[in-house]
């Protein structure tokens, strides 16, 4: 039995959510979501709460159970509040600005690295070693993070690189004489 999925995902004054042609919608203050439906689950939307249910008591059915309850949790709180990461970049010269619609990172690299900002994806620079990714879909703020960070992983030794806000980097001793 998923713990996760038994609970009803409750939806908020102000978002509506919809089922119809094998799609679940959620429409909220932020923008519109939505996922295509899994077969082996049934999903119901009744007085303010999405309910997830298994079809049936196989074995595939209980495992995507807690997988689309944990989904249809992400598109309620996307279009309500939005998702947002932070990453911090550590390294002598290395600092990103945004200019219009491009997130320009200098890196240590011989060129600037130039980043396009996706379309739904709202990049914000408080200062030049902080980046702030935020959106509504869950799944497109983590990627974009990913891909960013992918420029520069942070290195054990100095710890130079990009990473996320929060995250520990293990520190390795140097060679020694």
């Amino acid at each position: 039995m998923s713990r996760t999925g038994k609970k009803p995902v409750p939806v908020p004054a102000g978002v509506t959510a919809t089922i119809e042609g094998g799609q679940l919608s959620v429409k909220g203050p932020k923008g519109t979501l939505s996922i295509p439906l899994a077969d082996e689950v049934v999903y119901a939307v009744e007085d303010g709460k999405i309910a997830v249910q298994p079809a049936n008591q196989t074995k595939r059915a209980r495992s995507f159970w807690g997988m689309q309850r944990s989904l249809v949790q992400n598109l309620v709180t996307g279009v309500t509040e939005g998702f947002t990461k932070t990453l911090q970049i550590t390294g002598v010269g290395y600092r990103a600005n945004l200019q219009g619609k491009n997130l320009k990172l200098q890196l240590g690299y011989s060129h600037d690295v130039d980043f396009a900002v996706p379309e739904g994806i709202t990049i914000v620079t408080p200062d030049q070693t902080t980046v702030q990714i935020s959106g509504i879909d869950k799944q497109q703020v983590g990627q974009v993070a990913a891909e960013i960070r992918r420029w520069r992983k942070p290195e054990p030794y100095k710890g130079k690189g990009i990473k996320y806000a929060g995250e520990f980097i293990f520190r390795k001793e140097g060679k020694k004489k």
